[in-house]
């Protein structure tokens, strides 16, 4: 079995996922308008896409609405593809998304990207009221609901009419962080994206189920693989780990139910952590690329190198938001191949 040919990062193009979060003693509206900054800037230093997620009830995350917040996003821009990171598919009746994405994509035609996922990303409480009902809801449901939106934007489905979706198809991507998305979109020949920034464990045996099972469609004839990261570059390594200390702390709130704003780099650092706390942010930054502009560099092209990924989606949390400005301006140097 031959070796992968290295992979030099400035080979790859690059994309952004944001969050829209919401920095202690900040507001959600601030939030939004720093997502919109964000935007433009990346427009500018030439990223491919720019996509947003969906979360719902977290003080941290101003993104639960992706349909929304692309609108504003593409109407700020000018090149950038925009899309969801993803619509979460089993919170949302077919029909609903297909006629949102239509729209988009209506006034905005070849930028909108309709991402999906298949599971609901929130807990059973919330995705109940988003439904309205409990329906739907299960996984065993997606490729059903997954067949039947993609069908509405080319025709009549059950004698249903999607408008203004009919005709008006965005690229559709499967969004994964385990092996049962990326055979599904092997199967229907679609671009698959992996969630290695929160399930790194299993980047490497989904994307090989993916390339395994992959089919030509008409969409695509070979397999395209996205690998979204956890990024940040600044200017040396211990600058950038300090400066990603609350990305971890918010993390272990989560993970703790008690999800909050993004806190200072000083509530961070001076947070009472037990060793076990200590470990678990030590492990959730370990998994992540951060450093100076050298450090990133190498620790992208062994992602990479492993993953031989087409493409590369990065997502930076940071307190302050010109941190968070200059990181993106950092690796699009990198990529560039231009020294900071």
């Amino acid at each position: 079995m031959s070796t992968p040919s290295p992979v030099p990062l400035s080979s790859i193009p690059l994309s952004v996922l944001d969050l829209a979060p919401v920095a202690a003693g900040s507001t959600s509206s601030q939030a939004l308008a720093d997502s919109l900054e964000l935007a433009r800037v990346t427009d500018e230093l030439g990223y491919l896409r720019y996509w947003v997620a969906e979360h719902h009830g977290m003080p941290g995350i101003a993104s639960s609405s992706p349909a929304v917040l692309i609108g504003a996003v593409a109407a700020a821009t000018t090149r950038l593809r925009v899309g969801s990171g993803g619509v979460m598919l089993p919170n949302h009746a077919p029909l609903v998304v297909a006629e949102q994405f239509g729209m988009l994509e209506a006034l905005h035609p070849g930028r909108i990207d309709l991402g999906i996922g298949r599971a609901p990303g929130t807990d059973g409480r919330t995705a109940a009221a988003l439904r309205r009902s409990v329906d739907g809801l299960s996984a065993d449901e997606f490729p059903q609901q997954l067949v039947q939106l993609r069908s509405f934007f080319r025709g009549p489905v059950q004698g249903l009419t999607a408008v203004p979706a009919q005709g008006n198809e965005p690229d559709v991507w499967l969004l994964g962080s385990s092996g049962y998305s990326a055979q599904v979109a092997g199967h229907l020949g679609l671009p698959f994206a992996f969630a290695h920034h929160f399930s790194g464990e299993n980047t490497l045996p989904a994307l090989a189920l993916y390339r395994e099972a992959f089919r030509p469609s008409e969409v695509l004839e070979q397999p395209y693989a996205m690998v979204c990261a956890s990024v940040l570059v600044a200017d040396d390594d211990e600058t950038a780990r300090r400066l990603a200390l609350p990305g971890g702390l918010s993390f272990l709130r989560l993970r703790s139910g008690t999800p909050g704003p993004v806190p200072t780099v000083e509530e961070a650092e001076s947070y009472p952590y037990s060793a076990m706390e200590r470990a678990f942010v030590e492990d959730r930054l370990a998994a992540q690329v951060i450093g100076g502009p050298a450090t990133v560099r190498r620790g992208l092209e062994e992602l990479l190198n492993a993953t031989q990924a087409d493409e590369l989606m990065v997502t930076t949390l940071v307190h302050d938001p010109a941190d968070r400005l200059r990181s993106y301006r950092l690796l699009s140097g990198l990529s560039a191949g231009v020294s900071a």
